[in-house]
């Protein structure tokens, strides 16, 4: 089969076409023909970040190939002895083996059963394969963790991003009032997604127009860290800060404890327990069309170093997929 493999750590044309065998699979998993393939930030990190690579894709040094890549969407074409959920035929996708070797890029994959869920047949394999990590992201954050409800006011910085678009469009389907701050060219896309209200972080201050936030959405990393300080600022007492970057320190999480009592969550995305009711949730509201993702480039899979050069702009809106 055709995969990227990463020839070694550093710039996206390190990202090859090769020729590498089918994987196979072991009894719980299932293989799948990929049809889709959603590229994140994490991606880019860990290509040109060696430590990270090690952290996150696992490396063991004894890789024959290093094949990224965690989203897919595809069909299965073979099944483990012990899987019961799905079957040859079945159209699927999910976001599996994060952290690990989940070598996505690639025309066909081995995945777990557990981890991945039936895709809607009114949902493109693209549309799927984007709402995988990032989706997961953003609910893991706002629903899992920060407990999203109606009339909460919620801050989502890089509304217009990959987590971003869809962070807006979870926040409004809990009934939550959203305050959506990403860059003034992205105004009428974040809007459009539902938020309320638009702040253009290159020209306002949010945490001067915005002081009782129930709830800010941080994915920012700034060289100083103090971007979690600003939001901080913007939350009433009792609010709650969910930081996606940054992890931020425990004198500072014990500060807005003491003096707003705001409650400083780090989010880390990793599978748990709920991965497939969760997965399956973002599922139907796929189908209903109540959620959408925005692609906005796709690639072939010999194009791969173009989406790992975009993605790691910071400039993207929605999501970036790659096609077998």
């Amino acid at each position: 089969m055709k995969a990227i493999i990463l020839k070694e750590v550093g710039e996206p044309e390190n990202l090859v076409l090769a020729e590498v065998p089918i994987p196979t699979i072991s009894e719980n998993e299932v293989l799948v023909q990929v049809k889709a393939i959603s590229v994140n930030p994490v991606d880019a990190y860990c290509r040109r970040t060696k430590p990270y690579l090690d952290i996150i894709y696992q490396t063991t040094g004894t890789e024959e190939h290093i094949i990224l890549g965690w989203d897919v969407a595809g069909i299965v074409t073979e099944t483990g002895k012990n899987v019961t959920k799905f079957k040859a035929g079945d159209q699927v996708f999910g976001n599996f083996k994060f952290i690990g070797q989940a070598n996505a890029y690639a025309e066909y994959v081995a995945a777990p059963e557990k981890e991945l869920v039936i895709k809607p047949a009114n949902v493109s394999f693209e549309a799927a394969a984007g709402a995988t990590m990032a989706a997961m992201t953003a609910w893991q954050s706002l629903v899992n963790i920060g407990k999203v409800k109606k009339g909460d006011k919620v801050i989502i910085h890089g509304a217009s991003g990959g987590v971003g678009h869809y962070a807006v469009q979870f926040a409004k389907h809990f009934g939550a009032y959203v305050i959506g701050v990403s860059s003034e060219e992205n105004r009428d896309f974040v809007l459009g997604l539902g938020a309320d209200e638009f702040i253009d972080y290159k020209t306002q201050v949010f945490e001067e127009l915005v002081t009782d936030a129930d709830i800010v959405h941080d994915t920012v990393w700034t060289e100083d860290d103090k971007h979690v300080e600003r939001s901080f600022k913007a939350l009433k007492p009792g609010g709650t800060l969910l930081s996606l970057i940054v992890y931020p320190e425990p004198e500072f999480i014990e500060r807005a404890l003491r003096e707003k009592n705001v409650k400083v969550l780090r989010v880390n995305v990793t599978p748990n327990e709920n991965y497939e009711e969760n997965m399956e949730y973002v599922a139907r509201l796929l189908s209903s069309g109540e959620v959408k993702t925005h692609i906005s480039h796709v690639f072939p899979l010999e194009e791969m170093y173009k989406a790992h050069a975009l993605i790691q702009s910071k400039n993207t809106v929605g999501k970036i997929i790659v096609v077998p």
